[in-house]
């Protein structure tokens, strides 16, 4: 991550803003996305969707998701 970024991900908005843009190329996933926006992923598909970014859920999205869960179990 380079100093702008650095500057844009510790604001609110600009943390929003990063996670959106590293999801939309393919940069990061669900999860990884919530985490930079500091987000739950719930929330993070909600914005992707005010933002109109489909979400894509994918295999690394869904075994982060049983891993998730079997830590709450």
């Amino acid at each position: 991550m380079g100093f702008d970024e650095r500057i844009i991900a510790n604001a609110p908005r600009g943390r929003l803003l990063f996670a959106v843009e590293k999801y939309k190329k393919g940069d990061a996933s669900l999860g990884r996305a919530a985490e930079l926006a500091g987000l739950r992923v719930g929330q993070m598909m909600a914005r992707l969707e005010e933002f109109g970014v489909e979400s894509r859920l994918g295999q690394e999205d869904y075994l982060q998701g049983l891993a998730t869960l079997r830590k709450a179990w």
